[in-house]
């Protein structure tokens, strides 16, 4: 490496799209977030490849679809021999910091049994370097910190049990802001960080918030009023949602507004449901004050021109739309989500409008350091869309799956549906347009019509909208028949040797 050039990569958990651009973005504050946005690059079609955290963290550090690293659920391992942001930034000299997490379930065949690493589904990623454990299950000095300050119980989950008693779903936690996971996660990042100032650096800063369960602290727990949030989008009852498609029954069983909040009572109302989403919201604003102190740490340093900053979120969120809860969903709101891309000299503002996905960051941020993106990653550089640039042959349409199966303990999709663990996925395939949904049992397509009702009407049945659902599903294999594994399709032996060819020109570091 010559000149300095420092990157961060912040993910956000679980937090919607629409909180920057869309249905939530005129109910909630996030001044820091959106001042980056006026000084960078905002993409607005971005997608999560793959939920839930597990296999959404893989793909945005592999650079894989689902269907390539098959870490495909929270507990699934990810091949000990899978290419990752960790592992090509250390080629590229960078030692890679981890402050937070990535929930990485490793490969069991290079460990004991009873090696911790494959006794929790949120290990940290082979390659990193893990500064602070801030895991939400594994959070132990965030634990001794607030012991530190007079806090204990008897059960860990205590801890998050609003105002202590559960009294009110937007209690205050019983810790104070400045003592919040959020809080001192930052504190941890500002601390170590200024020793690294004379060289270049990459840190991997990952927030645990505004992902459940649902408490914040005071002041952020009663910032929003529930009663003036917007009404989460609905196809009507939840009888009325379930009767949509067979996948929705098991779906709206298995999350539920109780799931996320802990000690309080949280039924199914309209009441309830706002009352969360106003702490969700609370969480988010949270964050966003974080955020801001990490970018005026930046620019206080004399680092922001040398630094690529990447801001996201693993996935979404459904926060009660179509009556549902979390992640584990074929609705947009669980796959779309923010990015805000600063490099120094990028056009401060500027917004782009095609379709990017998640595993498009780590092919960018090993492009920007110039190191070479190995084939086997799907994902391509949005260097060229930063400098108002899009390739001939960049995608129309993005591309998500989800697993909602379990080869030791069947799903309830499993259970009711007759599904098992090798069929008890789905494929989702979004263009201009529409949004098809393909499921690998024998269950029927869903297609959503953007134009017309969305997310809201089926069309899938309708005669005239059969040669849109012919072509999408063509398209849908198509993409799966492009994007199989290429970790050496693009490699040739020769009597001189090996050879091998850049699967996409925006990748080649020796362009």
């Amino acid at each position: 490496m010559t000149a300095k050039k420092n990157v961060l990569f912040i993910i956000i958990d679980q937090l919607r799209a629409d909180c920057l651009h869309g249905a939530l973005a005129d109910h909630v504050d996030l001044p820091n977030l959106r001042a980056l946005m006026d000084d960078s690059v905002t993409f607005k079609r971005h997608f999560s490849v793959v939920n839930p955290c597990g296999p959404s963290r893989a793909s945005i550090l592999t650079g894989q679809y689902a269907m390539n690293h098959r870490s495909v659920r929270n507990g699934t391992p990810l091949r000990h021999d899978t290419p990752t942001i960790a592992s090509e930034m250390r080629k590229a000299g960078y030692l890679p910091m981890l402050f937070g997490y990535t929930d990485t379930s490793q490969d069991p065949r290079v460990f004991a049994p009873n090696d911790p690493a494959v006794q929790t589904y949120e290990a940290a990623m082979s390659g990193f370097v893990e500064q602070v454990e801030m895991r939400l299950e594994m959070s132990y000095p965030w634990r001794s910190y607030l012991m530190g300050k007079g806090h204990h119980w008897d059960n860990y989950w205590q801890l998050y049990i609003p105002g202590g008693d559960g009294s009110a779903l937007n209690a205050p936690a019983v810790y104070k802001a400045e003592d919040s996971d959020t809080a001192f996660l930052t504190n941890q990042f500002l601390d170590r960080m200024p020793a690294y100032a004379d060289q270049s650096w990459f840190a991997h800063l990952t927030y645990i918030r505004p992902h459940p369960p649902l408490v914040a602290p005071a002041p952020y727990n009663d910032m929003y009023d529930p009663t003036t949030l917007p009404a989460p989008t609905r196809v009507g009852t939840r009888k009325d949602e379930t009767a949509v498609h067979p996948f929705f029954g098991p779906a709206l069983a298995k999350e539920k507004a109780a799931n996320f909040v802990i000690g309080a009572k949280a039924d199914d109302s309209d009441e309830t449901l706002q009352a969360l989403r106003a702490v969700y919201l609370g969480l988010a604003t949270e964050v966003d004050h974080h955020i801001g102190r990490v970018v005026t740490f930046l620019k206080d340093s004399g680092q922001w021109e040398d630094t690529l900053l990447i801001v996201t979120a693993d996935h979404g969120e459904m926060l009660g739309d179509h009556h549902a809860w979390g992640k584990h969903s074929v609705y947009d709101a669980a796959y779309h989500t923010p990015l805000i891309i600063h490099a120094p000299g990028c056009t401060a503002g500027h917004v782009v409008d095609v379709p990017t996905e998640s595993i498009d960051l780590t092919p960018t941020i090993l492009s920007w350091v110039g190191q070479e993106v190995p084939n086997a990653m799907d994902g391509r550089s949005l260097l060229p869309l930063m400098s108002g640039e899009t390739p001939e042959d960049w995608r129309e349409y993005s591309f998500s799956e989800l697993d909602f199966g379990d080869p030791i303990t069947p799903t309830l999709w499993q259970k009711e549906l007759g599904t098992d663990a090798s069929n008890s996925c789905v494929g989702i395939l979004r263009d201009q347009r529409f949004t098809l949904i393909e499921f690998a049992a024998d269950l029927p397509p869903l297609l959503f019509d953007h134009g017309g009702q969305g997310e809201l009407e089926d069309v899938a049945d309708k005669p005239e909208f059969a040669p849109d659902l012919a072509r999408l599903t063509r398209q849908m294999l198509r993409h799966r028949m492009r994007n199989m594994d290429h970790t050496l399709s693009y490699d040739m032996i020769t009597d001189q040797g090996p050879k091998r060819a850049a699967r996409y020109p925006e990748n080649d570091a020796s362009a």
